[in-house]
């Protein structure tokens, strides 16, 4: 079967770039194949009663399946170009923001509108966040929780079914060039097409990197975030959560002068699981709809880690850390972070007398005998040091969930339209090792498909 454009992945990016393509062409025929399941079949076992760990499921369906990693996601759409990638040194500053401007109001428009913006402009924390040797990042963020993501997802897949091919459940093993475009191979079927368009995500890190070695496309290594999720009781954080909902904070080591930074906060949610590539690691959801709430926040405390020669598999470096977590603890492991600076693993009876209920069935355990030296102990630094604005973060029922790494696909040498070496191939989204937050994934998807509908328009 031939197509006029073959998308792989349906993330964020891919999803927008197949939007993009219909909405401005009915004619355009297209087929997007997904890894995972479709939306309405995508539901993680984990029910705290019966199940009440990751079992590993084949096709993690929080990981994978439309929507990709981001439909379980809190939905937080973050606009700046401050952080969440580079997508504006391909594309321009100006042009990045108007993209993902352009994706809240489609978002708006598929069932978001109602939801909240917030920003930090204007806003006094940022002078106390100086005051106190920390860095408060500036962006505009639209909340739109896990709950309204989901309904946002369920409409636009409700407006393109009919319009686009969708094949679920059906990873692409292989792609190749062909002398007048590309060959899809997905098991015992291929299918061929005009351009292709690449957006795996994260966990689709290991395929890409094959795929580029398999067609010579350059690659160089990235970066790869390693820490803890923070759990603690949403009051703490109350005076910044409401006002601006999710705030990026940067702080220097004053031992190794290492970055440490806050990420995906969470207001009244909840942590998880996650299951990449069989590893499991920890996040956070959160929730528009008052009934889902929770008594506590939770955040992310990641160290950025980058490697130079000869040195180059950083995700490799990232997952022997998560599975030494995993054979400690059988998965996730949780720790007052009292006991922590205390020496000692903490225990179940410790942690039920404390003040912080966990959201999440975790191992009571020791980080120490995980995490290396150096993060936990910038992990540490920053705990005090967010301590100074919000009172209660150095608690001793303070809650801290190891680990969690977000991996960074290999970065792909792609040029200003984000195509490789090879016309018509496109990679984007966090698979391409350029973006790193649903923003800047969707935007690159808008981005190439409107480059590919200029070349069909001509």
């Amino acid at each position: 079967m031939h197509y006029n454009v073959i998308i792989i992945g349906a993330g964020p990016g891919g999803i927008f770039s197949a939007y993009e393509m219909i909405h401005r062409n009915n004619n355009i025929k297209i087929a997007v194949f997904e890894a995972g399941h479709a939306l309405e079949k995508r539901h993680c076992p984990i029910d705290g009663d019966r199940v009440k760990s990751c079992i590993k499921c084949k096709s993690c369906s929080i990981m994978s399946g439309f929507g990709g990693a981001g439909a379980f996601s809190d939905g937080k759409y973050n606009i700046t170009n401050d952080f969440g990638g580079t997508l504006f040194e391909y594309i321009g500053k100006n042009k990045a923001i108007e993209l993902m401007k352009y994706v809240d109001q489609i978002n708006m428009k598929y069932g978001g509108d109602g939801t909240k913006m917030y920003s930090t402009a204007g806003t006094h924390l940022k002078k106390l966040c100086l005051q106190n040797k920390l860095n408060l990042l500036d962006a505009s963020v639209r909340h739109l929780g896990t709950d309204i993501n989901y309904i946002v997802l369920e409409n636009l897949y409700a407006e393109m079914k009919d319009k686009v091919d969708f094949y679920f459940d059906m990873p692409v093993t292989d792609v190749e060039v062909t002398e007048n475009g590309y060959r899809v191979n997905c098991n015992a079927n291929s299918y061929e097409c005009d351009k292709c368009i690449i957006s795996v995500g994260r966990s689709g890190s290991k395929w890409m990197e094959s795929i580029c070695t398999k067609l010579a496309i350059p690659t160089k290594s990235n970066r790869v975030d390693i820490g803890v999720r923070v759990e603690l009781p949403a009051v703490i954080f109350s005076h910044l959560t409401d006002e601006l909902y999710e705030s990026k904070i940067v702080y220097r080591t004053e031992k190794f002068e290492d970055r440490v930074r806050t990420f995906c906060m969470n207001p009244k949610g909840i942590v998880v699981n996650e299951n990449t590539n069989g590893i499991v690691t920890v996040n956070g959801h959160s929730y528009e709809g008052a009934e889902k709430q929770t008594e506590n926040t939770n955040f992310a405390l990641l160290v950025a880690k980058h490697f130079s020669e000869p040195f180059k598999d950083s995700n490799g470096y990232g997952e022997s850390i998560a599975k030494l977590s995993n054979m400690l603890g059988g998965g996730v492991i949780v720790q007052r972070f009292g006991d922590l600076v205390r020496g000692r693993r903490s225990n179940t009876k410790r942690i039920e007398e404390g003040l912080v209920t966990p959201t999440l069935a975790a191992t009571p355990g020791d980080l120490s005998l995980v995490l290396p030296k150096r993060i936990l102990d910038g992990i540490i630094e920053m705990i005090y040091a967010l301590d100074k604005i919000a009172p209660g973060t150095a608690n001793d029922d303070t809650l801290l969930y190891g680990v969690e790494v977000k991996f960074y696909n290999m970065e792909v040498d792609i040029n200003e339209k984000l195509e490789t070496r090879y016309p018509g191939l496109y990679v984007i989204g966090d698979g391409s090792g350029v973006t790193h937050s649903l923003s800047h994934a969707s935007a690159s998807g808008v981005y190439v498909a409107q480059q590919i509908l200029e070349t069909v328009e001509k």
